[in-house]
């Protein structure tokens, strides 16, 4: 139980600390932090939950790295659907929060999307469909390729949540403009229920193309590994 509550908090710390980032501070009058203070953000919650938590529940974090874990071979079956659990409940709580925040303000309306992920006309650079599940598959396999490699048994010990947090910032660098980036289907449920209309309507495909993503880099890892790893 105590690795299940683990991944709760620490997804709800990524959502919060990336998703709030960007509802919060990214546009903020003359001294927002735009799109690379956003990356940052949600790079700098996963390293920081990586040193909390990784002893006790590996910090996944995503339903994604969990099953590209698992298809890896390196997460028990039992464990899968506990941990995406977890890691919904903690996303919803974590936007639960944010809107709570956020809706302090004059004026506050979700209709700027509240962080949430989308495509076509609800993409931040206006990306089709076709360009958003290319984009979300691609970044996902990339980043459970360098977590399986940044988490191997050859690996420099120690320095896993550096790697793993850096590459999710990289990844945000590239794809915000596309999709919002999610890369995560919890982060995206997470604030989807509390945008409602599109975000909602969207959003399977920020649970397919994630999760697919994360099986391609669970294979790729698989073919170039060695024995030792």
């Amino acid at each position: 139980m105590k690795k299940y509550i683990a991944e709760g908090i620490g997804t709800f710390w990524l959502v919060l600390g990336g998703c709030g980032s960007a509802v919060l501070a990214a546009a903020f009058p003359d001294v927002g932090i735009g799109l690379l203070g956003v990356s940052l953000a949600f790079g700098l919650t996963v390293l920081t939950m990586a040193y909390a938590i990784g002893h006790v529940s590996g910090c996944h974090l995503n339903p994604a790295v969990s099953v590209g874990l698992f298809a890896a071979g390196r997460f028990d079956s039992k464990d899968l659907v506990p941990y995406i659990l977890s890691q919904v409940l903690g996303a919803v709580a974590a936007g639960g929060v944010l809107y709570l925040i956020a809706s302090g303000k004059d004026g506050f309306s979700t209709a700027g999307g509240f962080a949430s992920n989308g495509y076509g006309e609800h993409s931040p650079g206006h990306y089709s469909l076709v360009a958003a599940l290319v984009t979300e598959v691609v970044m996902t396999a990339m980043f459970l390729f360098i977590i399986l490699g940044a988490t191997a048994k050859r690996a420099p010990q120690g320095f896993a949540p550096v790697a793993i947090g850096l590459g999710l910032t990289l990844i945000h660098l590239i794809s915000i403009p596309v999709t919002n980036t999610s890369v995560n289907p919890a982060r995206s449920t997470g604030v989807a229920v509390f945008t409602g209309g599109w975000a909602v309507g969207q959003l399977w495909l920020f649970w397919v193309a994630p999760i697919l993503g994360a099986v391609i880099g669970a294979i790729a890892w698989r073919a170039v590994k060695s024995d030792e790893d």
